[in-house]
């Protein structure tokens, strides 16, 4: 895996996923971050996650990788050089009680393990993203489908929106937001990451 900086998420970024968790649809996008130590890519391996801390729910995502630093005005098949499937992993009652405070969700979002990603493939351009879903399939039943047509904010709005308040630079990658149909893994679980009809990445799930 080549060398990544900055792990940015945009939450709230499909309208059906948004009303599943009872959340008000956001008026500009909506980012957190992960530490890089929750990065892990799925190469078919038992990957290990929280199992005494509540449910944790898996959350599908495109990810895309910049493959050069932000210029004001560069175009989204410009800059983006890679795509992937990623899962932002979530503590969900952790998460929850953390927004009854007004916390920052860092506890809920950032724990090892917590941003699985399958390998990257070369960017097919936003006009070819919006032809193929990407999913995934949880013990040999999809569970999360989605297409970059239905999020809210569009790539190029997340892009100008992050390197703007953020930075943005080459090697960084950002989860683009989850469609509805999130849900909670179970020891033994076995996820594929699938774009279109292939499978880009698996990995079988160790709470303990």
């Amino acid at each position: 895996m080549n060398t990544i900086r900055n792990i940015y998420c945009v939450g709230r970024n499909y309208a059906a996923h948004a009303a599943e968790l009872n959340n008000k649809v956001p008026t500009s996008p909506f980012l957190f971050s992960k530490p890089t130590h929750a990065l892990v890519e799925a190469m078919g391996q038992e990957i290990p996650l929280p199992g005494n801390r509540g449910p944790v729910h898996f959350e599908t995502e495109l990810v895309i990788r910049m493959g050069r630093p932000y210029e004001k005005g560069i175009k989204v098949d410009e800059i983006v050089d890679g795509m992937a499937i990623g899962i932002d992993f979530t503590l969900r009652d952790v998460q929850n009680e953390l927004k009854k405070k007004g916390y920052p969700w860092l506890l809920a979002k950032g724990f090892p393990n917590s941003a699985v990603i399958s390998k990257f493939i070369p960017f097919p351009g936003v006009e070819e993203l919006l032809k193929r879903n990407f999913s995934l399939v949880k013990t040999g039943e999809e569970v999360q489908s989605g297409n970059i047509s239905s999020m809210i904010f569009d790539l190029q709005t997340i892009i100008d929106f992050s390197a703007e308040h953020f930075g943005l630079g080459e090697g960084d990658i950002i989860f683009t937001g989850t469609p509805e149909g999130v849900g909670e893994v179970k020891s033994g679980d076995k996820l594929s990451l699938v774009w279109d009809q292939t499978v880009l990445g698996e990995c079988i799930i160790n709470l303990s």
